[in-house]
């Protein structure tokens, strides 16, 4: 596929049957100027290879009346048609068939039987017969075949019983996807469509396709924001549980990043817009989740092997059921054949096809409501088996915003102006313990510009060097001093790290200036969260971190994690993620994304904190959680957990059934109709206990 093929995207409306989405998808392929073509069941998406018309798409989907819209269409045109309005043939299909019943024996009776098998079942015949001719063995094959084989010895009432209750079975499973989706369908409402603009002296009302990045956009209290964007003017409270999952509004002021989707609860906002309407947070979050609908769990792939074969060996059976006792033992052919049909209405896969699809996508959705985006069946299903948890400290455990709290002088120089000379050389860092000594002297009002730093070198996981006049000075670890001087400080340090701070020392290349003791405040919920994780049979909880041994001590300590790696460089994290993925089944690393993507993408379970302002957090983790916050760990595994435990259920109780109901058939105790309940019921048990999965919140 050249890189210049013509991609399009569609939203479909009726996609309700895994099979038939996967005829649908072979149809598309089928069309001239069409070179692929890929369904997301999930989503009910279409994504287009080369060029088609709406027109071509919707007569490739005419079989199962699927309706195609442009992607970009706006979700109220999705939702057209009562439930009575799109079964009307179902309706009047019962009515012929109560008719029937009423009526008794006779002519008449087979007449109402007729129209009633008819109209509510023309659409099956006509795919059924289809398949039947090309040798494709589906549900519908069955049901047609049964059906048809029903009418032939005369069982004309069971054989409409059984169009009616195989309808209204694809009217159960259909409400079920389309009540699985509405989780994302609800996102996709969540930001409004339109914002109010000033461009010079003008404000003007415009749909959000129309607005460009540095539009100032004008917020009202009690008006949702609908672009991504940064505050100019104003500060309020803004409630972002739509894209985080927080109950709780977020202070905004100016400079403040504020999200599309989220509430502005109090006060008026003026926001410079900085990106376009695909790329805001909550347009990123609705792409993720519908891909992920799209990558098949390793369940979904075993259920897709097994009905592969299933469905052709139902057919087999229910063959050698209608033939062999007449031929063997003198069997009455009209008793036999009725009960092969019996097998054929039994063994439809209804249930078994849509157990693992339906609660994948309930699954996916919910997170997605509650602020974690989980991007693919896998990783919810490996997030089920995690019996290891390694987490970064600084950002993840901690705030990440740590603050200076003592500065000692050891050679009687002013604490300003040690502190004046540390800041001017890690005002070039990007570390967060750097950032703290520039606030400190920022706060202090220390003019750190006037110093000019001169042949300036990062040493990684170590500290910082340059020059200021004709001295060389360094910034670091105390491990760098000993690097660097050869003499230990361990210790002037000793006590502030029992204190679970780190030390920061300033020195020269002949002796020691000053220590810098910084801490970095532990996040409220780090304690409960590990105690809930260890509560839920999580073996092993370990910081990795490289800050020194006495402080990552300290602050596990204070948490509750049961075991440290302390010192460790970006390589050391992924050695380690390593190490364990050989001890323990299923490793979870839980980190911001952004120092820590060589060591996400090395364990099982790559999760990141604060996906909704960090795009590397979305890019690099299996697992997001939206919120900058660890509150939602727990929650994810207890998702995780309970949906692997309702596929199992599913898939049991689907096959189980059907095994049960064969047993029945062959002494002759199940009926057509019988059967054909028997499966519905078991599609709309594995739909309900599906939907479960819906009330699993924090």
């Amino acid at each position: 596929m050249g890189e210049q093929q013509e991609k399009n995207t569609y939203r479909l409306q009726g996609l309700t049957c895994a099979n038939c989405a996967q005829k649908f998808e072979k149809n598309t392929k089928d069309i001239a100027g069409v070179s692929d073509a890929r369904i997301n069941f999930g989503a009910s998406k279409l994504t287009v290879y080369g060029q088609a018309s709406i027109e071509e798409l919707e007569k490739a989907g005419a079989f199962d009346s699927i309706k195609v819209y442009p992607e970009k269409q706006r979700m109220e045109e999705l939702k057209k048609g009562s439930f009575l309005k799109r079964n009307v043939f179902l309706f009047l299909s019962l009515l012929f068939l109560i008719g029937g019943w009423m009526i008794g024996e006779g002519l008449i009776s087979v007449l109402f039987y007729s129209v009633s098998m008819l109209i509510g079942g023309y659409r099956l015949f006509l795919t059924g017969l289809k398949n039947l001719f090309r040798l494709q063995f589906d549900m519908k094959t069955l049901m047609t075949v049964a059906i048809i084989g029903a009418a032939a010895i005369g069982e004309w009432g069971e054989g409409a019983t059984v169009v009616i209750l195989f309808a209204i079975s694809e009217a159960l499973e259909s409400y079920s996807m389309n009540k699985a989706r509405q989780s994302i369908r609800s996102l996709m409402d969540i930001a409004p469509r339109e914002a109010v603009i000033r461009r010079g002296s003008n404000e003007i009302k415009v749909d959000v396709d129309e607005i460009e990045i540095g539009d100032i956009m004008l917020v009202k209290p009690g008006q949702k924001i609908a672009m991504d964007g940064l505050i100019i003017k104003g500060e309020s409270s803004v409630n972002q549980s739509a894209i985080t999952g927080e109950s709780i509004p977020v202070a905004k002021a100016i400079d403040d990043e504020v999200f599309a989707g989220t509430l502005n609860e109090e006060g008026y906002l003026e926001v410079k817009v900085t990106k376009q309407v695909e790329d805001t947070a909550i347009a990123k979050i609705i792409h993720l989740v519908e891909e992920a609908q799209a990558e098949r769990a390793p369940s979904q792939a075993f259920v897709d092997k097994f009905a592969k074969y299933y469905t052709p060996a139902i057919m087999i059976i229910a063959l050698l059921i209608a033939i062999l006792p007449p031929l063997v033992i003198g069997g009455d052919w009209s008793e036999w054949i009725y009960r092969g049909l019996t097998v054929l209405v039994v063994g439809c896969p209804c249930a078994l096809v849509i157990s693992t699809p339906i609660a994948i996508v309930t699954a996916i959705g919910n997170a997605a409501k509650n602020g974690v985006l989980i991007k693919g069946g896998v990783y919810l299903e490996e997030a089920g088996a995690i019996d290891a948890i390694a987490f970064d400290k600084t950002g993840t455990l901690t705030k990440g915003t740590p603050v200076v709290t003592d500065i000692i002088s050891l050679n009687g120089d002013e604490e300003s102006v040690l502190l004046q000379i540390a800041a001017a050389l890690e005002r070039n860092s990007g570390h967060p313990l750097a950032a703290s000594i520039v606030r400190k002297a920022e706060e202090l009002s220390l003019d750190i510009n006037s110093l000019v730093i001169a042949e300036f070198h990062s040493l990684t996981g170590k500290g910082v060097k340059g020059r200021i006049g004709e001295t060389e000075y360094f910034v670091g670890s105390p491990s760098l001093v000993k690097e660097i001087l050869g003499e230990k400080i361990d210790e002037e340090v000793a006590s502030f790290q029992s204190q679970g701070k780190t030390v920061m020392v300033l020195f020269t290349k002949s002796h020691v200036l000053a220590l810098f003791a910084v801490a970095d405040e532990i996040r409220e919920t780090s304690q409960s969260v590990i105690k809930k994780l260890q509560n839920m049979g999580v073996h092993k909880t370990i910081m990795l971190t490289g800050d020194n041994h006495q402080t990552a001590n300290a602050i596990a300590k204070r948490i509750g994690i049961s075991d440290v790696e302390a010192e460790l460089l970006p390589e050391d994290k992924l050695r380690r993620v390593k190490a364990l993925r050989e001890t323990y089944k299923g490793v979870a690393m839980v980190g911001d994304g952004v120092n820590d993507a060589p060591a996400l993408a090395a364990s099982t379970v790559g999760i990141a904190m604060g996906g909704a302002g960090t795009d590397t957090a979305l890019e690099t983790a299996d697992i997001a959680l939206m919120a900058d916050d660890l509150h939602k760990l727990p929650f994810t595994i207890r998702l995780s957990r309970k949906t692997l435990r309702i596929i199992k259920e599913n898939i049991s109780f689907s096959l189980g059934i059907k095994l049960l109901a064969l047993l029945l058939i062959i002494p002759g105790w199940l009926t057509l109709w019988m059967a054909i309940f028997a499966d519905m019921g078991a599609t709309l048990l594995v739909t309900l206990n599906s939907l479960r999965l819906l009330r699993i919140k924090e």
